[in-house]
């Protein structure tokens, strides 16, 4: 059985079920570092010190402190963040269903999976993901994840759903003020060229793509390093030439065709 990290209900009017969550990334087989003194070997230990005094802060008196100024801070006790949680923390309450495609993936953030909790609420679990099937809709809720209260997105995904937190809405910029100003209209002969170099690299989609060339090398060098045996990459030569791009010249030679002679 996969492990979860949240246990709650999931409700949709009157039909309730409960459900598990687990989050759909994981950082386990990431490499990971400790920080040493180099001298002894042992590993260093964080502290928080007084920016002032330098002197250790023990845990008891740390609070968190919102800027109001120039060292000037509005302080914030445990039980005033945690007043804010919802009331109903363990109930993912659908109160609405938007078209799946209504939402751009610029709002997702982090994906999970909702499974059934046990056997008795499969069937309003099946019910409630197939109808969404159906009507081609996600379901929106809202749930405290993370001791923060985040807006939800449930998706139906083969036999159970998948759950994203949106991201909030201070957090997406306008588009705007950044692709403003950009030519929307691009040469003909161009756009046809490229059209053509992009239909010759067509792949069908495989998580091998997305592998992580660095984490590699990083676990190589370890592996030599246990065994005594330092291993360095090789730099790469700096590549000579122009800077100036000829578009058309790098389209004929990206189709196989040879550029014009240049006068």
């Amino acid at each position: 059985m996969a492990r979860s990290f949240w246990s709650g209900y999931l409700k949709l009017s009157l039909v309730t079920c409960p459900v598990t969550m687990a989050p759909v990334i994981s950082e386990r087989d990431k490499v990971r570092f400790h920080t040493l003194n180099r001298k002894t070997g042992h590993r260093i230990r964080s502290r928080y010190v007084d920016a002032a005094t330098g002197r250790e802060v023990d845990d008891d008196a740390q609070v968190k402190g919102y800027p109001r100024g120039e060292d000037d801070y509005v302080m914030l006790e445990d039980d005033e963040l945690d007043s804010v949680a919802l009331e109903s923390a363990r109930t993912i309450d659908i109160d609405a269903f938007v078209p799946k495609e209504s939402i751009e993936w610029i709002w997702y953030d982090v994906p999970h999976f909702l499974m059934p909790g046990d056997e008795v609420g499969v069937e309003a679990f099946s019910v409630i993901r197939d109808a969404m099937t159906q009507t081609g809709t996600v379901g929106i809720s809202r749930v405290v994840l993370y001791r923060r209260e985040r807006a939800v997105m449930l998706e139906p995904r083969d036999k159970g759903i998948l759950l994203w937190t949106l991201r909030y809405g201070d957090e997406v910029r306008d588009e705007d003020e950044y692709f403003k100003g950009i030519n929307d209209k691009p040469d003909p002969k161009m756009l046809g060229m490229v059209t053509d170099v992009i239909a010759a690299r067509v792949k069908p989609w495989s998580p091998s793509m997305t592998a992580d060339p660095v984490q590699k090398h990083l676990l190589e060098i370890i592996k030599a390093k246990q065994k005594g045996v330092a291993k360095n990459k090789p730099k790469a030569a700096p590549e000579k030439g122009s800077n100036v791009i000829d578009i058309m010249d790098a389209l004929k030679r990206s189709l196989g065709e040879k550029p014009a002679a240049r006068r």
